[in-house]
């Protein structure tokens, strides 16, 4: 008859009940107080019956405690059957999923898990089942997300041009607005109306009746600018949107500005003055006064090429600096 296996011996029965009383595993602790009644002198019989186990189980137990120590008697998980996937394979699919798929080769605009176990399968020859790739990519820290939307003409250079906003007003500190105080203002525009509907009225049950509906319409336009850091504001309310209302909009701008100051205007390329400066030079050339009439009194710049229009007439309302933002970028 064998002997059996010796504990280790450092440690003794009472750190194994001391560490029995701070765990939280249940399990471990039931494993903790049969091994410390074995360090105590007792017997594999009697650690068996403390943890309601066999003597086997008992002997499992101390070879675990022996190799990896208190850590050794936690519920271990089995390994399960191993990834199709290799190390390489995993990167090249992270690879292709920041890529995104090629519509023309892969007849697809977005990835889904079926289109993405056909590429696995063109590539390695791994037939993945769309439940394990989709466990497979989670595992690599992808989720599904809804993306944002964007512009089919947005121009990169120009939004990372745009991002450098700070660069751009010490440019300007250092040049026209020397000496003087800037400020930053947002403006953005917006439509308010009523459309007229059909409401519900008093017929037979089981009828339709019928009636005419008046298409008419009335619309306003809501003309916003605000200064946040200096608590300025200027928001006149018209009956339209052309370049004689936001001409009318400059202005009002401009005279909530000190004689001292230099403004600094941020819009969005949804408006006419931003729609006039960002015409090609051709037609800018062909057209001139659509442009002039577009901002007669203001000084409008521009990220992309900075494009001096009009000076303003008025000798007592500071020039204002207009700064167009690339399509489909919010400030």
């Amino acid at each position: 008859m064998g002997s059996a296996i010796s504990l280790r011996s450092d440690f003794d029965g009472a750190m194994l009940r001391l560490l029995a009383r701070q765990t939280r595993d249940a399990d471990q602790a039931r494993r903790l107080l049969a091994l410390a009644s074995i360090y105590d002198g007792g017997s594999r019989a009697n650690a068996a019956r403390i943890g309601s186990v066999t003597v086997q189980i008992v002997r499992d137990w101390v070879v675990r405690f022996n190799a990896r120590g208190p850590d050794g008697l936690f519920n271990g998980r089995a390994p399960g059957k191993p990834s199709l996937l290799n190390e390489d394979q995993r990167i090249a699919l992270a690879q292709a999923i920041e890529r995104g798929p090629t519509p023309y080769l892969d007849g697809v605009v977005r990835w889904r898990l079926c289109d993405l176990a056909q590429w696995i399968w063109e590539e390695f020859r791994v037939s993945v089942s769309e439940e394990t790739l989709g466990r497979e990519v989670r595992s690599m820290g992808y989720r599904k997300l809804s993306a944002r939307q964007r512009h089919h003409a947005q121009d990169a250079e120009a939004a990372e041009a745009f991002k450098n906003f700070p660069t751009t007003v010490a440019e300007i500190a250092a040049g026209p607005a020397k000496g003087k105080m800037i400020k930053i203002w947002f403006q953005d525009e917006a439509r308010i109306g009523q459309k007229n509907k059909i409401t519900r009225r008093w017929a037979k049950r089981g009828s339709r009746p019928s009636a005419s509906h008046d298409q008419r319409t009335r619309s306003a336009y809501i003309f916003g600018a605000i200064c946040p850091q200096h608590g300025n504001a200027a928001a006149p309310v018209m009956g339209c949107c052309d370049n004689h209302t936001m001409n009318r909009h400059l202005i009002e701008i401009s005279r909530n500005v000190d004689d001292k100051a230099y403004a600094i205007l941020i819009m969005d390329q949804s408006n006419p003055v931003a729609r006039a400066v960002t015409m090609s030079s051709e037609y800018r050339y062909r057209n001139p006064k659509t442009i002039r009439e577009a901002t007669p009194h203001c000084r409008v710049s521009v990220l992309r090429p900075p494009i001096d229009l009009f000076r303003m007439r008025q000798t007592r309302s500071p020039p204002i600096h207009t700064f167009v933002s690339p399509k489909s970028t919010c400030i």
